[in-house]
Order: C-alpha cells, then sequence, then structure tokens
C-alpha cells in the first residue's frame, strides 16, 4: 500500500490526511506536539473551504455549526456603523454563509475521518531526503527513520520542511501588527458581528453556535514588543473604551485565555509547492495575514487539490507530475491571497492621523452608499473557488 507522511497535525494537515486515507493511502500524521491541540482561538470557514470539504462529505457537517448570523458590518470606536453587510447577500454572492467555530471542534471533526492508530503525536519529525522516481522520501524521528511515497509538510509558519527543500529562502517576514485573540461566554446583550477600525487598531467580535463569543484585536506596534503590564491590561487600554459589547467582552477575560501572536506573510513565493516526493501546504507554504479570514480556508483548499492531482494510491506510481500540477495550480491563487490580505492588513493596522482615518471612514461609508454589495466583491476570486472535479 502507498504510504504518505503528514508532518503537522494541524487543519491542513488533518484534511490532507482525511483525503488521502479517503483515497487509499496509507496515511501517517506526526505531531510533535503531545496532543492535538490547535493554536489559535476560532476560526471562520468560508464558502470555498467548505465546499473543499464536501469533497471528505464534511461540508454539511461544518455548515450544521453555523451560528444564527444578524447582519454585521464594520464600525468606529464610537459605535458608528461605516458599512453593513448581510449574511444572506453573501450566501447568495458565494454560495455559502461563513461557519465559526473553535478550532478544537475542527480538529475533532477532521480526526472523525482517520483511524485512531494514524495520528502520532509527541514525535517531531524532520525531512532528511525528498525522495524522487523510483525513491520514496524519508523522514526521521526519534524512533527512527521513515520510508514513504509521499510527504505533505503542514508543519506551519516556521517550516523546517520548507527550510529543507528552499533553505535560501527567506521565509516569511513580519506584517507591522500583532493579534490577540479570546475565546469567552457570549455577552447576555445580543449583538450582531461585527469589525471595528481604528487608527493603527481593529477590534472583532463574533458569537459561535456553541454561546461562546470569539473576539480578536491587532494593532500597528514593533515585533516582539511585549506590554508591560500584561497583555489584558494592554487590551483594556487600547479598546476598553470602545462600544459594546468591546468591554463587556474584556470584562470576562481572564489574562490566561489571551493569545497573542504578532503576525508573519511570506510575502516572496516559494519557487514551486514540492520536491521529490514532497508537497508544502498551508502556511509552510504560504504565510498569509489573518485579514481575510483565509489561512486555514486556504489550507483546506490546498490538501483537496494536492489529494485530486496526486490521486488513488498507488504503490508503483510516480507522484511527481501530480506534485507539479498541484503547485501550478495553488501557487499563483494563493500568493494572490498573500497579498490581497497583506495589503488589507495594512490598511486597518496602519497608525494614522486623525485626518487621514476620517477620511478613510468617509471613503469606506461613501463607497457603501454607493453599492452596499461593493464591500462583497473585494472577496471575488476568493470565496467562490471551488475544488476541481473528481476524475472521471
Amino acid at each position: 500500500m502507498a504510504r504518505a507522511l503528514v508532518i503537522g497535525g494541524g487543519v491542513g494537515g488533518l484534511t490532507a490526511a482525511a483525503v488521502l486515507h479517503q483515497q487509499g493511502w496509507a496515511v501517517t500524521v506526526l505531531e510533535r506536539s503531545p496532543a492535538l491541540e490547535p493554536v489559535g482561538a476560532g476560526i471562520s470557514l468560508a464558502p470555498n473551504a467548505q465546499r473543499a470539504l464536501d469533497v471528505i462529505g464534511l461540508g454539511d457537517q461544518i455548515r450544521d455549526l453555523a451560528a444564527w448570523q444578524s447582519d454585521g458590518g464594520l464600525r468606529t470606536p464610537g459605535g458608528r456603523w461605516l458599512c453593513r453587510t448581510s449574511s444572506e447577500a453573501l450566501a447568495e454572492r458565494f454560495g455559502g454563509k461563513l461557519v465559526l467555530l473553535h478550532r478544537a471542534t475542527l480538529v475533532d471533526v477532521l480526526c472523525s475521518r482517520l483511524p485512531k492508530e494514524s495520528v502520532r503525536t509527541g514525535l517531531a519529525a524532520r525531512l532528511t531526503d525528498p525522495g524522487g522516481p523510483g525513491q520514496p522520501a524519508t523522514v526521521t524521528t526519534d524512533d527512527g527513520d521513515l520510508e514513504a511515497e509521499l510527504v505533505v509538510g503542514a508543519d506551519g509558519i516556521n517550516s523546517g520542511v520548507r527550510s529543507a527543500l528552499f533553505p535560501g529562502h527567506p521565509g516569511p517576514a513580519y506584517a507591522g501588527f500583532t493579534t490577540w485573540r479570546v475565546v469567552v461566554p457570549a455577552p447576555e446583550r445580543h449583538f450582531g458581528s461585527h469589525e471595528t477600525w481604528g487608527s493603527g487598531e481593529l477590534w472583532g467580535s463574533h458569537l459561535m453556535k456553541d454561546g461562546r463569543a470569539y473576539a480578536y484585536a491587532a494593532a500597528g506596534v514593533p515585533a516582539g514588543q511585549p506590554s508591560p503590564g500584561g497583555e489584558r491590561a494592554e487590551l483594556l487600554r487600547r479598546f476598553g473604551h470602545w462600544h459594546e459589547p468591546i468591554p463587556e467582552i474584556l470584562a470576562a477575560v481572564t489574562p490566561e485565555q489571551i493569545l497573542r501572536h504578532d503576525v508573519y506573510s511570506m510575502r516572496e513565493a516559494l519557487p514551486a509547492y514540492h520536491k521529490g516526493r514532497v508537497a508544502l501546504l498551508g502556511d509552510a507554504a504560504h504565510a498569509m495575514t489573518p485579514s481575510l479570514g483565509q489561512g486555514g480556508n486556504q489550507a483546506v483548499e490546498d490538501a483537496v487539490v494536492l489529494a485530486h492531482h496526486v490521486g488513488p494510491a498507488d504503490p508503483d506510481g510516480d507522484p511527481g507530475p501530480g506534485l507539479a500540477a498541484y503547485s501550478a495550480e495553488r501557487l499563483p491563487r494563493t500568493m494572490d491571497v498573500v497579498a490581497r490580505a497583506y495589503r488589507t492588513g495594512r490598511i486597518n493596522t496602519t497608525p494614522r492621523s486623525r485626518p487621514v482615518t476620517l477620511l478613510r471612514n468617509a471613503l469606506i461609508a461613501g463607497v457603501h452608499r454607493l453599492g452596499p454589495n461593493l464591500v462583497l466583491r473585494t472577496l471575488d476570486g476568493i470565496l467562490d473557488w471551488n475544488p476541481p472535479k473528481a476524475r472521471s
């Protein structure tokens, strides 16, 4: 039986494992952490990722996890709406609504498609030979060397697999801002999903179906700059005076619940997303800012397209042509999303003078008055993606 090793047990790696398992590959997921505890809090699965998950029969299960969605939009720190968005309009344009869920929930759903023995945690893995025609790839672990007809590098933004394949590439660079993320019980008062833009700062609040609220914040600051009084104090200082429900959410947050990460983006494309019998996906291939909410979504797309091109398991086959087709299809699309996400992040996290901020807000409100769906058009070419058709 053809063997596939997936290095990294995040969303992209587990999706790749699930779809390859469905195609008859003997899959092993190697995760260095002692348990599958996903980094991060909430994840928004857009219609493009939902359609990708349809390939392994999980799309409807994910759609059933969608919370009731009222109209949302973009606000100022004082609470004024700059533009309103409609979940119904988004569904009509892109074929589905956004589904917000905890990353741990998504990991559990993906693992349900895998044999339990296929996921090995607490085991660091290092690519030592990418293999080639007639030669398997080799991965070294503390338990010894493993060979496989296919290796998937899904080991995140600091990917060791990427460094092994392309040692001269500079990798991701700091995008100019840091983020905070929390999940807390939802406030008693109802609120619509929203993102709020200040000057070089933003906040977003969203409800999940399980009765919790997912909130995130971002600010343009130098990389590695610690918060002297702690992260909760920093959030209160920056956002505690903004409109409700932001103060109410912050009041429910404990310091241990706050995740803070500097944001990095890989604006310089890799030469390819493969070499030998090894493929890269997700942040290992194209780390992007969270500004469009597409990082995890693009990783899910990667996994499905990769499996489509390598095809059903064949121990005597050569995945090289399929991996080349995967690179050719995914590299231009994902790098376009990387660029668009970076530009969006710079717009809403670059500190600006008050007159410039007011002008930006006026332009956003003016564009919205000209056509409420103009905001949705900025997502054309991203959320309307469809997976490749199954081989006949």
